[in-house]
């Protein structure tokens, strides 16, 4: 991508398969090469119109001569269209804007596209008007990265954390934590400039507290990190178990729909298949798993590697059992739990399924507790008992997903951490301020102190792209959409 390009680029904004399409143009000449093909209603051209003003008219083609013909160049029009008008530096690329509506043909808009190229427009790369906005100081990167994320919300909950962080309210947090470094590091320089004086500017006892809160509102950004992470790609969940413990049957009763194929022989399925719901505003992919078993079918072993795979990067772990006898459950249980590592991030409900079979089934879940606490380090959250096949008590597993993250802090502006870029910056600045702090206990010289101080501030910095590079911002923007 061509950063800070003098060249006017333009590409279609809008989706497919609307009534409305959106074309954008950008640059110095926008303007101009938008004259040459509009036709307005009024007579009144665009460069001598006011920005933030719409104009009513026609796109019109201008035919190429044939060559050897004397005869005039032939026009045609394409479209209808409303034209906005958006003057430098009051648009959203901080450069002279124009957007044509017109009617939301894929042909209709390829041939307004095709027009503004012959007139000196140039297509748009992936994400170079917001890289632009960027460039203009109208939003600094996270704010630019919460523009995809926007786009790609597909709930209350992601659009809450992209709206959040695109208004700016989540680059404060930053920047106020940067803020706090660079007054830290200053005292401390000070000092370097009178290093002859023996002199200290920096009280070390303040210092010391000033750093642990900095220190505290890193470990509770990178913290939040868990609830975005989960949010913005949604909360996978693994249900695994034995053949014929009711996987596939689950997964239908959850997603309501006759999903995985359900059959009486065991190791019916072989491939993982995720499908997704939508609880108190966050997205659940439920995954369903070949069943846990020794067996000499590769077909069918590959389906349990895949289970395994699947259970580690699962954010819960949903464990079925067939309801039995407490000791024919717990073997189930240490058969699945043997080839699997659960994660002490992962959150692990044990589901005894086929309840409406089941006899004893209250004593017997007792007595498999006591099991599970003498013979085994298996802790679940949750032990439920349902029935997949008719459906009872199956609210009580919806509700108890809809329990393990509280999202009510991001609707009330309150900054989770949801981008991995910005994790990893925040785990960096975490370690050179754990550096920092040991140096200051230890009385270590002002200069070394500082240099692990600096290096918090520009990883700090790099969330919000205070400090420039531009191999992050290539790699960042080269994600985004067309158009945007």
């Amino acid at each position: 991508m061509l950063l800070n390009s003098p060249d006017t680029i333009t590409a279609i904004a809008s989706g497919k398969g609307g009534a409305i399409g959106v074309i954008r143009v950008s640059g110095q000449q926008a303007i101009e090469i938008c004259d040459r093909i509009f036709r307005p209603a009024s007579g009144k051209p665009l460069k001598e119109a006011k920005g933030y003003t719409l104009h009513y008219g026609e796109i019109v083609a201008h035919e190429e001569l044939t060559e050897g013909t004397d005869s005039c160049p032939s026009e045609h029009v394409i479209d209808d269209v409303i034209v906005s008008l958006f003057r430098a530096p009051k648009s959203y690329t901080g450069e002279d804007m124009v957007e044509i509506s017109c009617h939301g043909s894929r042909y209709i808009e390829q041939e307004i596209i095709r027009q503004l190229i012959r007139q000196g427009a140039r297509p748009a790369e992936a994400g170079e008007f917001t890289i632009r906005a960027f460039l203009a100081g109208k939003m600094d990167l996270s704010q630019a990265e919460a523009v995809a994320d926007m786009i790609a919300s597909v709930d209350r909950a992601t659009h809450a954390l992209a709206l959040n962080q695109m208004r700016g309210g989540y680059s404060s947090d930053f920047t106020e934590l940067r803020q706090q470094l660079i007054d830290l590091a200053s005292l401390l320089e000070l000092e370097l400039d009178f290093g002859e004086e023996d002199v200290e500017f920096a009280d070390r006892a303040q210092l010391g507290k000033l750093l642990d809160q900095a220190l505290d509102k890193t470990r509770t950004l990178l913290q939040s990190f868990g609830l975005g992470n989960a949010i913005k790609e949604g909360v996978g969940v693994a249900i695994i178990g034995s053949p014929n413990a009711g996987k596939s049957t689950l997964l239908n009763a959850l997603v309501k729909d006759d999903r995985a194929m359900v059959s009486d022989i065991a190791g019916t399925t072989r491939d993982v298949i995720e499908e997704s719901i939508n609880l108190e505003g966050i997205t659940f992919r439920f995954i369903d798993t070949a069943g846990i078993r020794k067996t000499e079918d590769r077909l069918e072993q590959m389906g349990i590697e895949r289970t395994i795979s699947a259970a580690g990067k699962a954010h819960v772990i949903l464990l079925l059992v067939e309801a039995g006898t407490p000791e024919t459950m717990l073997a189930a249980i240490q058969q699945n739990t043997a080839c699997i590592s659960l994660q002490a991030d992962q959150h692990l409900c044990l589901i005894i399924n086929k309840s409406d079979l089941a006899n004893n089934l209250p004593e017997n879940t007792a007595t498999l507790q006591t099991l599970l606490a003498a013979n085994t380090n298996i802790v679940p959250e949750a032990i439920l008992t349902l029935s997949a096949k008719t459906g009872r008590n199956l609210e009580q597993l919806l509700n108890w997903l809809s329990t393990l993250f509280d999202t009510k802090d991001i609707y009330t502006g309150v900054t989770v951490v949801s981008n991995s870029r910005h994790y990893e910056a925040l785990y960096r600045a975490e370690e050179a301020l754990c550096r920092t702090q040991t140096g200051l206990q230890n009385g270590l010289a002002a200069d070394l102190v500082v240099q692990d101080l600096r290096e918090a501030i520009f990883h700090i910095g790099l969330v919000t792209n205070v400090v420039s590079n531009n191999d992050i911002l290539n790699n960042i923007f080269s994600k985004f959409c067309i158009g945007k």
